[in-house]
């Protein structure tokens, strides 16, 4: 307590001399925390043990834990972890304890038999500024909030009936990018470009699709995905305070400074959305179908079980957007590409390619390939699995290749006595 007394009088003593009122924050801001991380380790080893029921697990350093330890591939690093520990081990990442679950049916234990004990997720800082409190259905404890929230999006936002009528919006957007490729014939055009602004476009239509028409539409549309980028930036960038939360109070990267920057703007963009739609509905009556309209109608009905308010809406609204964005980010990405296992793994039962020979031939010929060409897609599918890709054909062209390979080393070798014999003779 001594240090700390003169660390502080010695501050004072700093600013009050100072002719400008200004000292040096960084080198008394770096004594306090060592002061800080000397207490806290004073009493981590003073702390009675007491005995905690927890996995086995690598021991880590001192206040840091295990987080120096970690590895950028974080799936083999944990492989690796679950040969000497288990399936099931921890890590201690500064003051956040983890539980790591390594094998299939353990993975299963806890993510469905027992998903409501583990139900409740730790929010990020940043998280939780950009879900309104954690409004949303991933930010929110477990309870009847929770459950309210999951039933809407689960049993309505995203269900069938949703997602079909909003059909007409998704093709409208598919068929401009399609448009816009056919009027670049002998030009060049970046493919996965314009696949990641069809599907933002796409998403955004989804969302709010007749609250904004025409130029307007299109300047909130970019100014929304890349303020959205920027928040999907941010959650995704470590924050140091969410592991030391004794330095969160000092926001030493500026993460949730940048936050509570960002939120306010994608917030007006939402109530402008919500008020140009609310002032469309009482003009003309009609209902516009997209997400926000369907929003809207359970807030509205006072009736309905799954009543939402306002800022439900909007962290609803946050929360699919931000989802959306970075499958789409993802799915488009190089380094997360699909395994041909992987991309094969649904098993069809086996049948003769005659089977298939009527849908194939219809399959896109005289429209443009849309959603009501999925189950001939998967058709077609199924064919390069079990006629093209099975086992037989692979076998077969093994065969044939490890066939020519042979002829084509004969010829070489037998070339090579040819040439050594000519050459004799000559000699």
């Amino acid at each position: 307590m001594s240090l700390l007394s003169s660390f502080f009088q010695n501050l004072n003593h700093s600013i009050s001399n100072n002719e400008n009122g200004y000292f040096n924050h960084t080198t008394n801001f770096l004594v306090l925390l060592v002061i800080l991380t000397i207490t806290l380790y004073t009493w981590l080893l003073l702390k009675p043990k007491t005995q905690k029921n927890l996995p086995p697990g690598p021991s880590g350093l001192p206040v840091i834990g295990n987080l120096l330890s970690l590895d950028s591939e974080l799936h083999s690093y944990f492989a690796d972890l679950a040969r000497t520990y288990g399936p099931v081990l921890k890590l201690r990442l500064a003051s956040k304890l983890s539980i790591i679950v390594t094998s299939p049916s353990t993975a299963r234990e806890v993510l469905k038999d027992n998903d409501i004990i583990f139900a409740n997720r730790v929010v990020p800082i940043v998280g939780r500024i950009a879900t309104y409190g954690g409004k949303d259905i991933v930010s929110a404890s477990y309870g009847p909030e929770w459950r309210l929230l999951r039933k809407v999006c689960v049993l309505k936002m995203l269900s069938n009936t949703t997602l079909d009528s909003v059909y007409e919006l998704r093709r409208t957007e598919v068929r401009k990018t399609v448009e816009f490729i056919y009027s670049r014939v002998g030009s060049k055009v970046n493919i996965g470009e314009q696949a990641f602004l069809t599907q933002m476009n796409v998403i955004t239509n989804m969302m709010w699709g007749g609250a904004m028409e025409g130029v307007e539409r299109e300047r909130l549309g970019v100014e929304f995905r890349k303020m959205v980028a920027e928040m999907t930036t941010l959650l995704l960038k470590p924050n140091v305070s969410d592991f030391f939360p004794l330095l969160a109070p000092f926001d030493l990267q500026g993460i949730v400074k940048q936050m509570q920057k960002l939120v306010p703007k994608l917030d007006g963009i939402f109530e402008k959305m919500i008020k140009q739609r609310v002032k469309m509905e009482k003009e003309d009556g009609n209902e516009r179908k997209d997400f926000l309209q369907f929003l809207l109608n359970l807030k509205e009905d006072e009736d309905s079980k799954t009543t939402l308010t306002l800022t439900q809406v909007k962290a609803l609204l946050m929360a699919h957007k931000a989802s959306l964005f970075l499958g789409t980010f993802y799915s488009l990405t190089p380094n997360f590409s699909l395994t041909l296992s992987t991309w094969a793994k649904p098993k069809a039962s086996p049948r003769s390619f005659a089977a298939y020979a009527s849908g194939v031939a219809k399959y896109g010929r005289n429209d443009i390939v849309s959603t009501s060409y999925v189950p001939k897609r998967q058709m077609l599918r199924k064919v390069c699995v079990l006629k093209v890709l099975n086992n037989t054909t692979l076998d077969l062209v093994y065969e044939l290749r490890r066939t020519e390979l042979y002829v084509i080393m004969n010829m070489v070798w037998r070339g090579g006595e040819i040439e050594k014999v000519e050459r004799e003779r000559m000699v």
